[in-house]
């Protein structure tokens, strides 16, 4: 194999949630480790990189740690933005937002989970864009001037570079779907029977 992997980036930051964060990383995680197994490209280097310096304590107080720090990253095939409950802070957080507008103009996809898809509004990613949020924040995400439409019923809105997961553990599916659009079809099938989770290329699976 000599191509080199494609870089993928989920941000950790003080009160994101675990499974946002967790969810797509074991997906894009596995989806290499398949692809490891058969010698197979592209591969796909996944890590957590940090809105600043020293451990991040997510929602519920678990430490997370073992990251890259994000003003050192050159270039991503794609960012995932998690979310988090106490959208309030995160939102008065300039140092954050401008983390993650430097990240997403560094990267070729943009995607977030959750509540996640305010800090892409915020740093003007989601303007003129559909996209997708936790059920209950459908309102507050669609009553912002710079979001262009808000879809309900999914577990993921693509946008062009730009996609929005729904709440929690849509990220799994998120996390797919990226698999599906880095590496191919076949890979996102494989890596979904490896979670025993479902996928569905349209963001449908499982919703009700």
């Amino acid at each position: 194999m000599t191509g080199d992997p494609l870089q993928i980036g989920v941000l950790v930051y003080p009160g994101c949630d675990l499974l946002d964060v967790g969810g797509p990383y074991e997906a894009l995680l596995t989806a290499d480790r398949l692809q490891g197994r058969r010698q197979a490209e592209p591969r796909l280097a996944v890590a957590t990189l940090a809105s600043g310096p020293g451990p991040i304590t997510a929602y519920g107080g678990l430490e997370l740690g073992g990251h890259h720090q994000a003003q050192d990253v050159d270039h991503l095939a794609a960012l995932v933005v998690p979310g988090t409950v106490d959208l309030g802070a995160v939102l008065d957080d300039a140092q954050l937002l401008a983390t993650v507008g430097e990240l997403a103009r560094r990267s070729d996809i943009v995607a977030s989970v959750c509540t996640g898809s305010f800090l892409l509004a915020a740093a003007g990613f989601l303007a003129g864009r559909t996209a997708t949020t936790h059920h209950e924040d459908f309102a507050a995400l669609a009553a912002r001037d710079d979001v262009g439409a808000v879809r309900a019923g999914v577990r993921f809105v693509v946008d062009g570079p730009v996609v929005t997961a729904a709440g929690l553990s849509s990220g799994l599916s998120l996390g797919l779907h990226l698999v599906d659009r880095l590496a191919g079809r076949e890979l996102a099938l494989a890596t979904a029977r490896q979670l025993e989770h479902p996928f569905d290329p349209e963001g449908l699976d499982g919703v009700d």
